[in-house]
């Protein structure tokens, strides 16, 4: 999870009106869903009428205002700009050159105190609070010629107010009440309650997503991917990946991932309304994930016990070996020396095997001549490492139990 650690800026004022939407569409859908009976028209209605919202909110969050006019992922026809402006204008959340200004500036300033949305002052802040305090703090500057330059983006930014209430709250609080005669239903709750929703839901990109969740693309930075955020933004969940994959149009990019909107971008290349979808390669994706793996499994090994360094093992003499190996028992195993002590008890081919070969090399017994020790033998055995002798595994001739040796000593402990 995050780690907050900011202090909340200094507030310099309210901003009334955000504060006045955010307050009174929520009181009207309570109001509603107390005192207004549910009609199933109207509820398939508000349902239908907040996937074309989120889906000009994450169209226009995500195809729209956020993967096609903020991050350019894909291109789109005129007949779908228009569809996408009007879901995204329904949302009431803002102009389509406001909202992917502040977006840009949160990419390209992420968690420093020049994003708007700064996910280290806590998740008041970023749901809401940054709409709805006026602060000291500046958003940074991010490159909206683009935006600048296009017409049906500068048509929305100036007619905004107007188009808002029309699309927002007038057109679904009509449509049920001219169509079934459901004035006060489709008011509390094609309009209101939709409304309340469909902002709560996008809200969470920019608080749910940068906290709750796994980072498997980047840890420096907040975003994480959840099935959660994704479930609740349709589809904008997987946000560690679109952080560093800006421009890609998929969030999700796995194919079992929920990603709604990434569905309905390549389904409108396929009818010819989008083309132009931007793919970030494969094999760079792999390479951020891998470099996430290996971090995780570098964190792994350095939490784990590993013998001791070579350089930090005494050298010791082959009459040093033999005398040591009296009061202790000692063994031989590629040259390394070790104290297999406390190991006696536990080992499984028996104690005697080891006390009556201490002071012996046991290179091929451990290899096979006894028995084929799996790798975790040879781990173990590996930390009970306390010295190196003394021209590796040559000694004398007289010394070395020669392995038809060792296999009769083995068949004679067995009895």
């Amino acid at each position: 999870m995050s780690t907050f650690t900011k202090d909340f800026p200094t507030i310099t004022g309210l901003r009334w009106f955000n504060i006045a939407v955010l307050s009174i569409t929520p009181s009207i859908a309570l109001a509603g869903s107390l005192l207004v009976p549910f009609r199933s028209q109207t509820v398939w209605f508000s349902v239908l009428h907040y996937v074309f919202t989120m889906l000009g909110e994450n169209l226009l969050f995500a195809p729209c205002y956020h993967r096609l006019w903020s991050h350019r992922a894909y291109t789109a026809s005129l007949p779908l700009q228009w569809f996408l402006i009007i879901g995204g204008t329904s949302g009431v959340q803002g102009s389509c050159y406001w909202w992917a200004r502040a977006h840009r500036s949160h990419h390209r300033h992420t968690d420093t105190d020049l994003d708007p949305y700064d996910s280290k002052r806590g998740l008041f802040w970023t749901h809401i609070g940054w709409m709805i305090f006026e602060t000291n703090l500046h958003t940074g500057t991010a490159d909206i010629s683009d935006l600048k330059r296009d017409s049906l983006i500068q048509f929305q930014h100036r007619q905004y107010f107007s188009l808002a209430l029309l699309f927002g709250i007038v057109v679904p609080w009509v449509i049920p009440g001219v169509f079934w005669g459901d004035w006060w239903g489709g008011f509390c709750f094609a309009a209101a309650l939709r409304l309340t929703v469909a902002h709560h839901s996008t809200f969470c990109i920019n608080s749910i997503a940068h906290y709750l969740g796994s980072t498997p693309y980047d840890d420096r930075l907040s975003p994480r991917d959840h099935l959660l955020s994704a479930l609740l933004t349709m589809g904008e969940g997987y946000h560690n990946f679109h952080h560093q994959f800006p421009m890609d149009y998929r969030n999700a990019y796995m194919w079992y991932q929920y990603d709604p909107t990434k569905w309905f971008i390549a389904f409108c290349r396929t009818i010819g309304l989008a083309r132009n979808l931007q793919r970030f390669p494969s094999n760079e994706i792999q390479k951020g994930a891998l470099t996430m793996q290996l971090k995780a499994l570098k964190k792994t090994q350095d939490s784990v016990k590993w013998p001791a360094p070579i350089e930090e093992i005494p050298v010791v003499s082959w009459e040093t070996f033999q005398e040591e190996s009296k009061s202790r028992t000692l063994i031989l195993v590629c040259g390394f020396i070790h104290d297999v002590s406390s190991f006696i008890e536990q080992h499984p081919g028996g104690p005697r095997l080891l006390t009556q070969n201490s002071g012996h090399d046991m290179t091929a017994s451990f290899f096979g001549g006894f028995y084929a020790h799996s790798n975790a033998a040879h781990n173990l055995l590996a930390m009970m490492r306390v010295g190196i002798l003394a021209g590796g595994v040559e000694m004398p001739a007289e010394r070395a139990i020669p392995p038809s040796q060792q296999l009769y000593i083995a068949e004679r402990l067995r009895q």
